[in-house]
């Protein structure tokens, strides 16, 4: 599949970026109030999954009636889920709400979701079988080592962007390049290049301390609305859940009460300090990113996103 559709008209378009639990989705509809031409379109891996609403923090229903979104509740958790499928959706939603004279405020923390729709990442395919044998090679004595010179010989470019420790990179590299008969380092240069894009980015990062704060109080506030009842029955249903969907934040940790007897406290503990440490990788990410202009946490924060969407500066 080549890369997806390039969104027509002018460069208009904000995807609102930052760790979980900061407040993106409460600004985001802030701004749609404000903006009723905006419309939200959902930048995160998790919320593509039906029936996995408390743990996604996903809208709520009198939410979802005051802003119009997109790219909730695609696909059966008992699916795979792809950078590919979700990158062709979100440009398809792109194209329709400019054709209808709409603005799209991205708005989530999966960084690579986002790439993928603002520099149109050409993104290649997977090759499961492939992926599985050098999988088990890297899990041998040495064996990411031994991969390592095998991508050197195959893809030399890819390999100098990464490091024989990066067992997940080579691995991926090496997929590509055998299974698609081209160099992995052909598809890009990278993530680690950051080219002018039609969307405009914005970030929203608060103190690490209030963070640390806010993320454990919405995760025993997710408890508390039926979380680990709505992880049984996504458990329970038949297919249960896919590979991809029992990774999620929160439900991995629950999974691991119900069905390996980890104690729900102690459960619920490990969510909370993995968030903690998810949120940081988030942030590590996003600061990367010279183009994202950051809100300023102590000042007015949906006044300032409706300024940037406005086309003002922060202050203006």
């Amino acid at each position: 599949m080549g890369r997806p559709p390039e969104p027509v008209g002018p460069c208009r378009h904000v995807a609102l970026v930052g760790p979980t639990a900061s407040g993106k989705s409460a600004l985001a509809l802030a701004l749609a109030r404000r903006r009723p031409e905006a419309e939200l379109v959902s930048v995160d891996s998790m919320c593509v999954y039906r029936g996995m609403d408390i743990g996604t923090a996903k809208p709520t229903p009198a939410e979802r009636a005051e802003g119009r979104y997109h790219l909730l509740d695609l696909v059966d958790p008992a699916e795979e889920f792809t950078v590919r499928r979700f990158q062709a959706a979100a440009a398809e939603a792109v194209v329709d709400i400019e054709h209808r004279g709409r603005r799209a405020l991205l708005v989530g923390g999966t960084g690579l979701y986002l790439r993928a729709v603002v520099d149109r990442l050409e993104v290649p395919g997977r090759w499961a079988e492939l992926s599985a044998a050098l999988e088990a090679e890297a899990g041998e004595p040495g064996g990411t080592a031994r991969l390592y010179e095998r991508l050197r010989s195959v893809d030399p470019v890819a390999a100098a962007r990464t490091t024989p420790a990066n067992r997940r990179r080579v691995v991926r590299a090496l997929e590509v390049t055998l299974g698609s008969g081209r160099p992995f380092s052909s598809f890009g240069p990278g993530l680690g290049a950051y080219p002018p894009s039609p969307f405009l980015l914005v970030g929203i990062c608060p103190d690490r301390a209030v963070l640390d704060a806010a993320i454990e109080l919405r995760f025993r506030g997710l408890m508390d609305r039926g979380l680990l009842d709505e992880v049984r029955g996504l458990a329970g249903r038949p297919g249960g859940l896919s590979r991809t969907a029992r990774q999620a934040l929160g439900y991995r940790e629950l999974l691991s009460h119900l069905e390996d007897g980890v104690p729900l406290g102690e459960a619920v503990d490990t969510a909370v300090r993995r968030t903690r440490a998810f949120a940081r990788r988030q942030w590590a990410w996003f600061r990367r990113d010279p183009r994202i202009r950051w809100l300023d946490p102590g000042g007015d924060l949906p006044a300032q996103l409706v300024g940037m969407w406005d086309g003002r500066q922060v202050g203006d």
